[in-house]
């Protein structure tokens, strides 16, 4: 039994990435027979990231494309696609291809089974740079330290959960502080949080903005 699902996918200058990624999270949909709609967030792209992904529109009939203008950052990316959705469970995942879409039945067996009001992805298979690597182990460590144990990856782009969780956890962060409040905010709540190993690989085009100190 599918679950209906809002796929959420924040994109920034990703015009390289985002036709591969389209294509893919559509297959993975219309394999699994997925009650779905796929939301892309163009989130003020200074490419031909929106251009493309409007492209789609005809060859992806339940692709909805949002636009943000100005950036409004991570947060406020998803933000925006989280509003747009309308189905009983949001998936985040990324435009940069370094997850595995075609995991998300992963994310759905395990919330049958145990029932979980999240499903948070581990990254594995050292899909990241040292350097990035430490970066988020600083983070998780620090978030670890002010709210106790909320994940093993607090700031893994692919997540499963029940939309209407966003009517009892508030969100207000527009950058990468979002992951954080959706976790904390759950825990707080008591909400159940399973979380499960997925792939993670090497960024092959375009540039990744976490490690910019601006957005630390």
């Amino acid at each position: 039994m599918s679950k209906g699902v809002s796929v959420v996918i924040p994109s920034y200058n990703e015009q390289d990435n985002v036709a591969k990624c389209l294509t893919h999270v559509y297959e993975v949909v219309k394999k699994l027979k997925l009650d779905a709609e796929i939301i892309l967030v163009d989130d003020g792209s200074k490419d031909r990231t929106g251009a493309i992904a409007k492209s789609f529109l005809s060859k992806i009939p339940i692709l909805k494309i949002v636009t943000n203008r100005p950036n409004r950052g991570y947060g406020g990316s998803l933000k925006a696609g989280f509003a747009a959705a309308t189905k009983e469970f949001i998936v985040m995942t990324h435009a940069d291809n370094q997850l595995d879409f075609s995991e998300v039945d992963k994310f759905l067996d395990l919330q049958r089974q145990t029932g979980a009001d999240i499903i948070s992805g581990v990254r594995a298979g050292g899909g990241d740079a040292y350097y990035r690597t430490f970066l988020r182990w600083g983070w998780n460590t620090l978030v670890r330290a002010l709210f106790g144990y909320l994940a093993s990856d607090i700031d893994c782009g692919f997540k499963l959960f029940r939309r209407q969780i966003l009517n009892r956890v508030s969100l207000p962060s527009d950058g990468a502080m979002i992951d954080t409040q959706l976790l904390a905010g759950s825990r707080a709540r008591n909400l159940k949080i399973v979380e499960v190993p997925i792939r993670h690989y090497p960024r092959t085009a375009g540039v990744a903005t976490g490690e910019n100190p601006r957005v630390i």
